[in-house]
Formats: C-alpha cells, structure tokens, sequence
C-alpha cells in the first residue's frame, strides 16, 4: 500500500528507545527515512541527567533542551524498554504541556523481539487503510488485557491507552518496515491530533532501572 506523497509536510521526530538493544532499529528508521523522506529527525544523544533532580527540573531539562523542537515522539518497544528511566523520562517530557514547548504525539512501535501482533489504532482512518480485515474492533478498558496484549509496554504508555483522548496507536515493525507510507501516514495523524491529546501524567517518574 503506497500512501507516499499523500502527506507533502515533514514533522520533526523524536526517537525514543533502548539505545543499547535497540539501536539497530534506530538506524533502520532514519535509512528508511534517506530514501523515502518521511521525517525530520530532530532526535538527540541524551547525557546523563542528574538522578537528585526533582521531577520538574528533570522534565524542564527534557523537554526544552531536547525534544524542544520535534512535535512527534516514536517509542520503539523492545522487551527492555519499559524497565529504563530514561525512557520514561522522554515519554513524560513528550507528554507534558510546557508553557514554552508544547506536547508532542505518541506513537508506538512494537519491536520484533515483542513477538507482537496486536496494534490499536487511535486516528479513525488507519483502521480502514491498514487493517482492512479487522471488521470487528474491541474497546479495551482493562489494565490487565493491555499487559497481556502489551507485555513489554512501558507503563505510562499502558496509562494512556486506557485514556481514549491520550489518542496513541501502537504498530508493529514489521508493518512499518515493509510499507514506508503507513509510517509517514501514522506520524502525520500524530501530529495532527497532538494538540487535542489528553494524557495521564498522574505516574511519577521513573527513578531506576530494574
């Protein structure tokens, strides 16, 4: 399914994900993204942040030092992901409001080592574009059923897939991978819905790895 040059704006993307495990992907993305021009790449190599910070001053250093300029957030979920702090400091950052920077969207990429073929599909369209055989789509509202579908979900993300207007879908690399317009298609719908996102900050950050 070709859906390149449908979409003629770039958005500026960061990407979040376990760099130790997962770089690999990383690099596959921004390939992907040489030949087909489906994004701005405005991610960053992050230091060490001082652990003793508070919360908001993590969250302050974060977001407008560096995601400060991308407007779309893609987490890839690999089976180590939800357990690094750093990542769950990007996803609260990505989240959070900020009266100088503004919220990004959230969009979820499961890895191949999630062995994961469930999606959710949050911007009305993709459903009839991506998964044309799914004639009959389930409303989940329990925790549960998401860690079951979503073992290796980070939690805050699993927080926002129970908020319907969180608006975050989840695909899988595989579908990614091999049809470069349904990446280009998500993060224009990303980005469009951003604003309009209502996301659960209620989990404080992550303090550990584990």
């Amino acid at each position: 399914m070709g859906l390149l040059g449908d979409y003629q704006s770039k958005h500026k993307v960061f990407l979040s994900y376990h760099h130790e495990n997962d770089q690999a992907y990383k690099e596959f993305l921004l390939l992907l993204n040489t030949r087909h021009n489906l994004f701005i790449d405005a991610s960053v190599s992050i230091g060490d942040i001082d652990d003793c910070l508070a919360d908001e001053a993590i969250r302050v250093k974060i977001r407008d030092e560096y995601l400060a300029d991308s407007t779309v957030t893609i987490l890839l979920v690999g089976t180590e992901t939800k357990n690094r702090k750093h990542i769950d400091w990007e996803l609260y950052s990505s989240m959070f409001n900020g009266s100088v920077n503004k919220q990004s969207g959230v969009l979820v990429i499961n890895l191949p080592s999630t062995n994961c073929t469930y999606y959710t599909a949050a911007h009305g369209l993709e459903e009839k574009k991506f998964y044309p055989e799914t004639t009959n789509w389930t409303t989940i509202t329990s925790r549960a059923e998401y860690e079951s579908r979503y073992p290796y979900m980070p939690s805050r993300i699993i927080d926002n897939l129970l908020e319907s207007d969180a608006k975050i879908s989840v695909t899988n690399w595989d579908d990614i991978s091999a049809n470069p317009g349904k990446l280009q298609f998500l993060i224009n719908a990303t980005f469009n819905d951003r604003a309009s996102c209502e996301y659960n900050l209620s989990q404080p950050l992550r303090r550990a790895n584990f």
